[in-house]
């Protein structure tokens, strides 16, 4: 059997996972983890026949401890509970919590599993110095399962660093590709929540309305692949078909397709690659339709924030992902508008109190949650709205 935890499993990611599994007999479930969607959760459980879930909720925790008892099904509250439900170490483990708050349970689950599979864009952005030294120490395999990550993994594979001469990520420019930034000032949340292409939660959409998901998903492979910034572009690909490409030395180029289903690169990832593609007309369609464009910093102006990105590890990707995580949800409430998204991403970022924390590292996790701190405490006395 193949033990496996799903962390986050009522997500997006978590029930692809699940979806990728199901109807694979030698997987077992060993844990299952949410923060609030004990309904879903439940359903989960019950259908695979899992024993042991997690609620990162506190109070959701509580009001539903005797309900799990009752259905004899352990239930546990935070991920500090993961070494009592583990207890030898899983062949997979995934981690699909969105936001800062995946951190903490990635470098829990590192020394309870051999291989890793992330989907958390801000435990890689923030964290990955720790995360790859606690990697090594336990000897677990890491795994990127976001589609982009993930292609570029296999596409680089066996291959020394050296040749590598460019890394292409491709964007699909969202739902405004084909609108000018001066005309987006009343976009309403309904309308930059709706990706042409992918079906996500609400946060990642609005980051990939505005291009900051793929100046994330840069950071991400900057890190994962120890390249730097030279090393890496981006290019716009509304058909989101072909999700890497790399430039070698030598004159060979590789590129890596598939359809905007989550589920073929976490199948591939867990070793599942029984399906067939049925319909090669269609996919030799794809690719002759095939388009790219290089993005446009007007239309896009976040992707000015990439001269920003120092070479070495420091507090600048934690700041950057706390600046925009509270921006995305003033206007997700209704707080700013569109385009103040970007216009006070860019000014704060700039702004001297931060800058004092480019030269310096996070050596823990205290250190991460710590600079978030510093940097809400700083919007709540300081913030003012840029148009």
């Amino acid at each position: 059997m193949i033990d496996i935890a799903i962390l986050g499993s009522t997500g997006s990611i978590g029930t692809n996972t699940l979806k990728s599994i199901s109807s694979e007999r030698n997987f077992k479930i060993k844990l299952l983890s949410t923060n609030k969607n004990i309904k879903k959760l439940y359903q989960q459980a019950k259908k695979f026949n899992v024993k042991d879930v997690i609620i990162n909720d506190k109070k959701i925790y509580l009001k539903n401890k005797k309900f799990f008892k009752k259905k004899k099904i352990n239930s546990y509250y935070g991920f500090k509970n993961i070494n009592k439900i583990i207890k030898k170490k899983l062949n997979y483990s995934i981690n699909s919590i969105s936001g800062i708050d995946g951190l903490e349970p990635t470098l829990e689950l590192i020394p309870h599993t051999k291989n890793i599979l992330i989907a958390n864009k801000e435990s890689i952005i923030c964290g990955w110095n720790i995360i790859s030294k606690k990697l090594k120490y336990y000897k677990t395999n890491f795994i990127p399962i976001d589609s982009e990550h993930y292609s570029i993994s296999e596409l680089i594979k066996n291959e020394p660093l050296n040749t590598i001469d460019k890394i292409i990520l491709t964007a699909s420019g969202g739902p405004f590709l084909n609108k000018s930034f001066e005309t987006l000032s009343n976009i309403k949340p309904k309308n930059a929540l709706k990706h042409p292409k992918w079906k996500m939660g609400k946060k990642i959409s609005i980051d990939s309305s505005t291009m900051m998901n793929k100046i994330f998903e840069f950071i991400e492979a900057k890190k994962i692949f120890n390249l730097k910034n030279k090393d890496i572009s981006i290019v716009i690909h509304p058909d989101s078909f072909i999700h890497a490409v790399v430039f070698f030395k030598g004159g060979l180029i590789k590129l890596l397709a598939h359809e905007t289903n989550m589920q073929i690169p976490i199948s591939n990832a867990l070793g599942i690659k029984k399906t067939k593609i049925k319909n090669i007309k269609k996919y030799i369609i794809n690719l002759n339709n095939s388009k790219f464009d290089l993005p446009n910093n007007k239309k896009f102006p976040l992707l000015n924030l990439i001269k920003l990105i120092p070479d070495r590890t420091s507090y600048f990707e934690t700041i950057l992902t706390t600046l925009n995580d509270n921006l995305v949800d003033k206007y997700l409430n209704g707080h700013i508008n569109y385009k103040s998204i970007h216009k006070n991403l860019l000014i704060l970022i700039k702004k001297p109190f931060f800058k004092k924390y480019y030269k310096l590292k996070p050596m823990n996790i205290y250190d991460i949650n710590n600079i978030i701190m510093i940097t809400k405490k700083y919007l709540d006395q300081n913030f003012k709205y840029y148009e």
